[in-house]
């Protein structure tokens, strides 16, 4: 029914979240962010707070998750255990691997979409997966690693215009062209279909996006867990919708 103070529980505690105003005494004083944080810290915070249009409660342990994201996607591109400042030695420039291609082809084609809509926030979820991704990678194409800049660059200026210049940018990124796509890339050859038996999750199996519910079903039957789960039972009735999933029926 609420909280108490652990020291007196006959104090009952309310928690309450109230405007930033001057009345209340609680407003953040955004220089001291920058100060300690920096600017792009403070503008990629505030976006990622949620839609735009929303009450929010400040977070000062949010600033402190996206300063990190921006030290994850600098270290991503930067050596940080040189003297100097230049790229780090993953950072190549070899072409990007299929996988790589549809990771990026992804991003950019989400990122432009969130951007056009004023979803912030998760077009900053979006670089958080990128970041994620390619921080795994032994090899960091540089053309993967401009496209990301440039999509970084409208919510983080100050961090994208070095990472520009350290990727070889010869002027501001700001008159460079927005990243574009294969819409190709978007389309999966492969789709994971989870497989029940009798309405239970039981396994999962690769097939064709293309694949009928013939094709699907054999694919399902093949999989070694859900072949000992039927092995001697009788399958009534084997449901299967094509890219969703597989459902047998057994007694």
């Amino acid at each position: 029914e609420g909280f108490v103070l652990a020291d007196d529980p006959a104090i009952r505690i309310e928690s309450r979240a109230h405007k930033m105003s001057k009345a209340r005494g609680n407003v953040i004083n955004p220089d001291t962010i920058v100060a300690e944080y920096g600017a792009d810290s403070l503008r990629l915070y505030e976006m990622f707070m949620g839609p735009l249009e929303a009450v929010k409660p400040w977070s000062m342990k949010g600033v402190e998750g996206v300063y990190r994201f921006l030290g994850r996607a600098w270290r991503m591109i930067v050596d940080a255990e040189a003297d100097v400042l230049r790229l780090d030695h993953r950072v190549s420039s070899e072409d990007m691997t299929l996988e790589q291609s549809k990771v990026v082809a992804r991003t950019v084609a989400t990122v432009t979409d969130d951007y056009e809509s004023l979803r912030y926030n998760t077009a900053i979820s979006r670089l958080m997966e990128f970041v994620n991704f390619f921080t795994s990678q032994e090899s960091r194409p540089k053309a993967a690693m401009q496209i990301f800049t440039l999509l970084l660059a409208p919510m983080a200026p100050h961090v994208a215009e070095e990472l520009w210049h350290l990727l070889g940018g010869e002027k501001t990124l700001s008159y460079e062209p927005w990243p574009s796509f294969d819409p190709a890339l978007l389309v999966e050859e492969q789709v994971e279909i989870p497989v029940q038996v009798n309405g239970k999750l039981r396994g999962r199996v690769l097939v064709a996006t293309e694949a009928d519910a013939v094709e699907i079903e054999r694919a399902a039957r093949d999989d070694s867990r859900v072949a000992v789960l039927l092995e001697g039972k009788t399958v009534r009735k084997v449901v299967v919708v094509p890219g969703k999933l597989v459902n047998f029926v057994v007694g």
